[in-house]
């Protein structure tokens, strides 16, 4: 439909815009880089999609964000020893400062903690021993 000389799109006409789910937007971009698939403007036209949105997806497909399967965060082991601190002798470097950049989460059932900045090693020591009860 025309309108003021432009075409009028779904939102404009009263229409609903659909809303794809990732799994068709991941077809609609794998069709595209099928070997000798027409162009991607042929294509988003065939779905009822622009072909900027297309292009779009396209970028979301690579960047590994139309997977279906959500990547489950990664947690590495950590384990609490009962060696005191004294069998750990610290290097000692007065001419190099500490930094105080980083941060530790640390989530054991329904405990969250988080350190951000520089820590002391004894009141981290604390914390870890006091967790493992």
């Amino acid at each position: 439909m025309v309108q003021n000389g432009r075409l009028a799109g779904n939102a404009e006409r009263g229409g609903k815009r659909r809303m794809r789910s990732k799994l068709e937007r991941r077809q609609v971009v794998e069709e595209t880089m099928r070997p000798g698939a027409p162009s991607v403007a042929v294509i988003a036209r065939a779905h009822g999609v622009n072909a900027n949105q297309v292009f779009n997806w396209r970028k979301l497909y690579h960047a590994g964000r139309l997977d279906d399967k959500v990547p489950a965060t990664e947690l590495l082991p950590v384990r609490i020893s009962e060696t005191s601190r004294q069998e750990y002798p610290r290097a000692e470097r007065p001419d190099i400062a500490p930094v105080a950049s980083g941060a530790i989460h640390i989530e054991l059932g329904r405990v969250r903690i988080r350190i951000d900045g520089s820590v002391d090693p004894e009141n981290l020591r604390i914390i870890l021993e006091q967790l493992g009860r």
